[in-house]
């Protein structure tokens, strides 16, 4: 049996399709498709307010794309969720209901922390019983979550972003309550880990060098950001490989990053390779039995 999720980001769209593994009484997914593409939707509502025709006639092309993916994978389900950018759209419901009754992907728009609950019920399997905060940077939020003996004590979602920053349009005082909200939920006498998930940190973390297979450190972190702030955005693409919509985001997404670890006064941070669509494929089959969106 496959399942799909669909994941609509300020920065790009995801289609991830995965295989339903059954070992003895353990379920397990296995990725068997991944596509990413870079629609920057973010651009248009962190500027205007509101999604562009041009961006719509793009997310329908995309969706209509994926569609076809998931029919020839034979999907079984699959849910699409959308993002910051669609959701602080003034125009984000009304391109969501044109763009089902176009392709049929019925598109969800969630909100924080609904993002933040998909994203940590497939991160706290890599956790154990120390103190953990799990940072979240997508393109127009970021969520952080704390964690302790593997249960989450306190979360929040703020307006700050990769393409939000890039933009130039963070929310006035963002940073300031990021640092309060670490300053006042992270018990310091405690060691704190960091966990990072998302395109950007995974793109930094492929880059440094590592401490085990699944964490890096602070300072690495830093080392790897400054090294790519160094080259301009054609030597990013040529040099470095990056992706253009990569290129542009990465420094920027970094420093969110590299500044809650050090608020937290985290040296160390974890990059398991999951994110939102792990959560919507675990949701997905949570719910396999109501049969909402069957393709």
């Amino acid at each position: 049996m496959k399942l799909a999720a669909i994941d609509i980001g300020s920065n790009a769209a995801r289609l991830q399709i995965s295989t339903v593994l059954h070992n003895d009484n353990v379920v397990s997914f296995k990725r068997v498709e991944y596509v990413r593409f870079p629609l920057r939707l973010g651009h248009d509502v962190f500027n205007f307010g509101e999604l562009t025709p041009e961006s719509e006639a793009r997310t329908a092309k995309l969706m209509q794309v994926y569609k076809l993916l998931m029919e020839l994978h034979e999907v079984e389900d699959y849910m699409a969720c959308a993002t910051s950018a669609m959701r602080e759209a003034s125009n984000g419901h009304e391109v969501a209901k044109r763009i089902e009754a176009s392709t049929g992907i019925k598109i969800n728009i969630i909100d924080g922390s609904k993002e933040a609950e998909l994203i940590n019920n497939v991160v706290v399997q890599a956790l154990d019983e120390r103190q953990f905060l799990h940072i979240d940077v997508g393109g127009g939020s970021t969520e952080l979550n704390l964690y302790e003996n593997r249960q989450k004590i306190n979360s929040k979602s703020f307006k700050i972003g990769s393409v939000r920053l890039l933009e130039g349009k963070e929310t006035k005082g963002a940073w300031r309550k990021i640092e309060d909200w670490v300053e006042d939920n992270i018990d310091s006498t405690k060691e704190i880990i960091a966990v990072g998930t998302g395109g950007n940190i995974s793109k930094l973390f492929n880059l440094a060098s590592k401490t085990s297979e699944l964490e890096t450190t602070l300072s690495e972190i830093e080392r790897i950001r400054d090294y790519i702030a160094g080259f301009d955005q054609e030597d990013r693409i040529n040099k470095l490989r990056l992706n253009a919509d990569r290129a542009d985001v990465i420094v920027p997404a970094a420093g969110i990053y590299i500044s809650v670890m050090r608020w937290a006064g985290a040296d160390k941070i974890i990059v398991p390779d999951l994110g939102l669509k792990d959560g919507i494929i675990q949701l997905v089959y949570a719910q396999l039995g109501k049969k909402k969106h069957v393709l």
